[in-house]
């Protein structure tokens, strides 16, 4: 399951909330693809179609570059891909002469972000050179999308409105549940409030009946035989 803009996502929940009865085309005018954390582009729409209403299918990402005085710059990467290992990887098909044209590769990366130049030979086309890094490097890459998930403890494929579908009943059964361990707990409370009430209200009858008593429990048994008190609010 490829990673997603929370903001796209939520919103798209939204909508299925408000529109049970919506279909997947109406919730992709939300959610338009994944959003990868290292960047990229992804290559072509009907990848991201497929996937969505299938839940499976392949995405083609690839490194975002432009030409900088006929040389070639990368800013992003696919995602899962190492940047060490992309420039070792165009490194050694220029050694071995598969991409012919490359003068030398400069990591110019700092805490901006990535910069990769890719300097090229006076003469060649930069143009050839980066389609052919997109076809022999990792600068292009195939991800594979299998939104497989457990649904009651069994694994099933599932569409996009599917995922949502069930992250919303989730969260409702989240929800209600802790609703309900609050409401119990508030209960106890006032249970007890009540019990302190009663105490309240017979103040000089409570406490001589505890001072006559010869233990904690004696207490306790008089509390709750004298003014009809639970264990709890005895205690």
């Amino acid at each position: 399951i490829p990673p997603h803009n929370i903001n796209e996502i939520c919103d798209a929940i939204n909508y299925y909330i408000d529109n049970k009865e919506c279909s997947i085309n109406e919730l992709l005018q939300f959610v338009k693809g994944p959003d990868f954390p290292t960047g990229g582009q992804i290559f072509g729409s009907g990848g991201i179609k497929s996937s969505y209403i299938s839940g499976k299918g392949k995405l083609i990402v690839r490194a975002k570059t432009h030409i900088e005085n006929d040389n070639i710059v990368v800013t992003e990467i696919p995602y899962m891909v190492n940047k060490s290992m992309l420039i070792e990887g165009i490194a050694d098909l220029v050694r071995d002469k598969r991409i012919i044209g490359v003068s030398d590769i400069l990591d110019e990366s700092d805490r901006s972000g990535i910069r990769i130049m890719i300097e090229i030979k006076k003469g060649t086309n930069p143009e050839v050179i980066l389609n052919q890094l997109y076809s022999l490097s990792s600068l292009q890459t195939t991800f594979g999308v299998n939104m497989l998930a457990l649904v009651h403890n069994e694994p099933r494929v599932l569409n996009l409105k599917n995922l949502i579908e069930e992250f919303a009943a989730h969260r409702k059964e989240v929800i209600t549940r802790r609703t309900k361990f609050d409401l119990h707990k508030s209960e106890e409370r006032v249970h007890v409030l009540e019990g302190l009430k009663i105490a309240l209200l017979n103040i000089d009858s409570v406490v001589q009946g505890i001072k006559k008593s010869e233990n904690t429990e004696l207490a306790r048994t008089f509390l709750i035989n004298a003014f009809n008190l639970s264990e709890m609010q005895a205690k």
